[in-house]
């Protein structure tokens, strides 16, 4: 069943990779970075000072905890455990992938782009929820972010689905966190 399922990943991997062209290479990798993203950051926070104020503190402390959970799952622990190569250094791809802007660490089980961009998305539509409706576009957000590591060759599709459950499961017991620390510290005496 798991070597099926790692067949499946790779054919779809291969055909993802294959939908490529010259002028996206470089779209793709500007996409895939995070200083180009400073400015949607940056508009989050803005509403999450104007919607809540001085309570801001708590949730912006669960983002730190959502990301830091995603990244270091899917980093420190997920990649050396399983210690699936990266198509771009399985020697069986060299030929017949395009890898364009290097290739990142050995392993790429699972994908820390993908935890990180879904914790993200997840832990602010909780954030947001009922506030916000734009909020929903995050998802699209980090399905694009995340989309651009089977581009670029770093990432199986496997590798971006279990990332992204790892960063929702991270961000929704951060915020849960996040939202347990807020009411106990500020609930009126």
């Amino acid at each position: 069943m798991l070597e099926k399922l790692i067949e499946l990943d790779e054919k779809l991997f291969l055909q993802l990779n294959a939908l490529r062209a010259d002028w996206l290479d470089p779209v793709m990798l500007t996409f895939t970075g995070s200083v180009i993203w400073i400015p949607l950051y940056l508009f989050i926070l803005y509403f999450v000072f104007k919607d809540y104020g001085k309570q801001s503190f708590w949730f912006l402390m669960g983002i730190g905890l959502a990301i830091l959970f995603a990244d270091q799952v899917a980093s420190a622990l997920m990649k050396p455990y399983f210690g699936r190569l990266r198509p771009c250094h399985d020697e069986r791809w060299l030929d017949d992938i395009n890898n364009y802007g290097g290739c990142g660490g050995m392993f790429g089980f699972v994908s820390s782009h993908s935890s990180n961009a879904f914790a993200v998305a997840t832990y602010f539509t909780l954030v947001f929820w009922g506030k916000r409706n734009w909020v929903g576009w995050l998802f699209l957000w980090a399905a694009m972010y995340a989309f651009t590591r089977v581009y670029l060759g770093v990432h199986y599709p496997g590798d971006i689905i279990v990332g992204a459950i790892v960063g929702i499961v991270g961000a929704v017991l951060s915020w849960l966190v996040a939202v347990f620390l807020k009411n106990y510290f500020t609930k009126a005496p």
